[in-house]
């Protein structure tokens, strides 16, 4: 069996096992459905012939109905299309169990046309994230579980990253759809839902639930490898805003945002053992 979130089906997409979500097993996690998505928003921008010279340079996605462990379908539309700009809405449908059908989630994505940067100077940040030593994790397009620095050094044991300290995640993305391969843009919309993994995992474990996933880029990622590093975490009466910056092995790329609620009644622990061994990293 393919190593993959899903199956393609006469009906639309199933979901397979590793598309479930930690939070309950009847949903499917943001990761595989922001993938989904992305994968739906790459077809239609196929269409229009304008894949070739359109950056996706902005993603949004709301997540507004916790994805069901069913069949599902990517719906797009064109909104612009302009010379230099286009831009496309996407939905999430799923069958709502009683014959109807209903929208789980919905995205919007600005594809813009790549040229020259202009010639004055711009200030930029001077400190860049970098992804762990190559000792710790080669470079590699197979999915493996991701790394993290914290409080900690690099490495893939969770339990040892649950401190309040600045998170950062190193990650290898999981193909969106068996048999077909993984694009750049899949590859990035799907870790970003990862922001609000680095970016409200304290102490506790993973008190928040993100409700979104907001992502600026320059440039596609050059491989299927993508990390995140914690900018900033904000949060007042039950509501967080966390922002990371989105890199790969050849810099920086971009960033990424999540708003979330809090969740503490149903905290993702690392630390805590489950039934059959110790917690569960994925």
């Amino acid at each position: 069996m393919d190593l993959a979130f899903f199956r393609r089906t006469d009906d639309g997409f199933e979901p397979t096992p590793m598309a479930r979500s930690m939070w309950a097993e009847d949903h499917m996690h943001g990761v595989a459905a922001s993938g989904l998505i992305a994968r739906g928003l790459e077809d239609q921008i196929e269409v229009l012939g304008r894949a070739a010279e359109l950056v996706p340079a902005r993603y949004h996605v709301d997540l507004f109905r916790p994805p069901r462990m069913v069949v599902t379908r990517i719906r797009t539309s064109v909104v612009r299309n302009g010379p230099r700009i286009a831009l496309l809405d996407a939905e999430m449908v799923q069958s709502a169990g009683d014959g109807s059908e209903q929208v789980v989630a919905r995205a919007t994505c600005t594809y813009l046309l790549a040229g020259e940067n202009p010639a004055g100077d711009v200030w930029s940040a001077s400190e860049r994230a970098t992804p762990p030593p190559v000792s710790v994790a080669p470079p590699t397009s197979e999915p493996h579980v991701p790394f993290f620095v914290s409080d900690n050094p690099w490495s893939d044991d969770f339990g040892k990253h649950q401190n309040a300290g600045r998170h950062i995640t190193w990650q290898v993305a999981v193909p969106t759809v068996a048999g077909e391969p993984m694009t750049p843009f899949q590859t990035v919309a799907s870790i970003a839902d990862a922001t609000s993994m680095v970016t409200n995992w304290g102490s506790n474990g993973v008190e928040w639930i993100n409700t979104d996933i907001s992502l600026a880029l320059a440039r596609r990622p050059a491989g299927m490898e993508v990390g995140l590093a914690t900018i900033d975490h904000v949060a007042h009466e039950g509501i967080s805003v966390g922002t990371a910056e989105v890199f790969d092995r050849e810099g920086t790329i971009g960033t990424a945002t999540v708003t979330a609620l809090a969740n503490a009644k149903r905290t993702v622990d690392f630390t805590a053992p489950v039934e059959g061994g110790p917690a569960t990293p994925v």
